[in-house]
């Protein structure tokens, strides 16, 4: 019997500038089908298409096509072993922030700053409440230089980037800013530190291993479109794999990795002679698009709410800010965040969030 595969493709990617205006959100989708499984679904809802792939943008774009392409996700979800991921670019710089330039100060302090997901309820209290208490251009001054910061390395950038804390109102929120507008040394080594960066892919690509490790029976490999951002992981994908320390993590109450995974190997595949990883361009697609059109940044070509109904729980992962405090504590309870990116980052050369 062949080993299990999944095959994977990803959209909204935008390298380590986590503010484009024009992509809020990155995902991915991993999908457990052969390619003659996926072929055989093209055939049957898409049976006159000429186009040598299936590419979701440009199926959406035609009225015609937008049953074929809910009934196509619809029988993908309920078929076969699916999962996607999606995650608010902005939202994820401002948990990088507090990663880098808040949480090394409270370390140095021997405070958990990662108790029970506290840094998601700091980090979604910044994204709702920052821009008006702060300033909103002052706050994006501040994302800005963080990005600057954390991508250059140089002492110039780093000014910058407390300069810009110390224009802010800070004393407003103290717990978040302080660290950074007093010059915490901790904060500002850890942004310099090498390997260091605000590049997502990798956050979304290890989302997606985290469920992969569960869906799978066994020992099972990965197919990946060579897009220029999984082309820039497929190294540490493998170095993923080659990691056979025995060790286990909780995340969330349904979310934990362990090493040795039962991920064997990686491969990057045309696009054009796959139609599985086709199949994940339009999961995906489908899936950004809804994040898109139910936060009104622009017209949505399908419905929404009917995409995400089309999913089950343990289908779609995302992360986005809650300001449900209590709710996100009980979720993250007893989460082993601190351990895991002191891990990550001896390991795999980076923090993930």
């Amino acid at each position: 019997m062949d080993m299990e595969c999944f095959h994977i493709d990803e959209s909204g990617y935008t390298g380590f500038d986590l503010l484009n205006a024009e992509q809020r959100f990155q995902g991915a989708t991993a999908v457990a089908i052969s390619d003659e499984d996926a072929a055989q679904l093209i055939q049957a809802h898409f049976p006159k298409l000429q186009a040598p792939e299936l590419k979701y943008h440009a199926l959406a774009r035609r009225p015609g096509y937008r049953q074929p392409l809910l009934d196509l996700q619809r029988a993908v979800l309920s078929q076969h072993k699916c999962v996607t991921y999606v995650c608010d670019k902005r939202f994820l710089l401002i948990l990088m922030f507090l990663d880098y330039a808040v949480e090394p100060f409270y370390y140095e302090r021997g405070e958990d700053f990662y108790k029970d997901g506290q840094n998601y309820a700091l980090a979604s209290l910044l994204y709702t409440v920052g821009p008006t208490l702060l300033g909103k251009a002052a706050f994006d001054d501040l994302l800005v230089a963080f990005q600057r910061a954390v991508k250059a390395k140089t002492p110039q950038a780093l000014d910058a980037l407390v300069n810009a804390a110390r224009k802010l109102n800070w004393p407003e929120l103290p717990e978040a800013l302080g660290p950074i507008a007093l010059g915490s040394p901790e904060c500002l080594s850890a942004i310099a530190t090498p390997g260091v960066s605000t590049d997502a892919a990798m956050v979304v690509l290890q989302s997606l291993i985290t469920r992969m490790e569960v869906m799978a029976a066994g020992p099972y490999r990965v197919e990946h479109d060579q897009s220029k951002n999984l082309l820039t992981y497929h190294e540490l994908l493998q170095r993923y794999i080659d990691h056979q320390d025995e060790v286990e993590f909780r995340q969330t109450q349904i979310a934990g990795i362990r090493f040795p995974l039962k991920l064997s190997s990686v491969t990057q595949v045309d696009s054009k002679t796959s139609p599985a990883v086709q199949i994940a361009d339009v999961m995906i697609g489908a899936a950004i698009e809804a994040a898109n059109g139910l936060t009104g940044l622009r017209p949505p070509l399908l419905d929404p709410q009917t995409v995400m109904s089309l999913y089950a729980d343990d289908q779609f992962i995302h992360l986005v800010p809650s300001i449900n405090f209590d709710e996100q504590k009980q979720f993250r309870e007893g989460a082993q965040a601190a351990e895991m990116i002191d891990y990550f980052a001896r390991h795999f050369g980076a923090k993930t969030s």
